[in-house]
């Protein structure tokens, strides 16, 4: 298992797109912006359905708790770049954290 800090896990579907094709297809993306970055020490797991149905691909990174809303590549992009890389969230595409409220 490669040496982690962060865990992400993604929502494949099949609810959340058509399918589950899109959020299949950013998880292979996800794949490669984690694996073009070696010095990255995230751990990727393909998911089931998040039970936030309609609103995916649903991308959640732990330990943190923060659940992104990752509706195409540019966002994807900026929570590998911003999140993942830089340590900083991308709040606009946050739609739930760990121990606060209901998505």
């Amino acid at each position: 298992m490669r040496t982690h800090s962060k865990h992400v896990l993604m929502c494949n579907g099949p609810r959340c797109t058509e399918g589950g094709r899109q959020a299949e297809e950013m998880f292979l993306k996800l794949g490669e912006k984690i694996d073009s970055r070696p010095d990255l020490k995230v751990k990727r797991t393909r998911s089931n359905c998040f039970a936030v149905c309609k609103n995916g691909p649903i991308l959640v990174v732990y330990p943190e708790g923060v659940w992104y809303r990752c509706a195409d590549e540019a966002i994807l992009e900026r929570i590998v770049e911003e999140h993942l890389q830089g340590g900083n969230e991308v709040g606009e595409h946050i739609i739930h954290r760990l121990g606060v409220g209901d998505a």
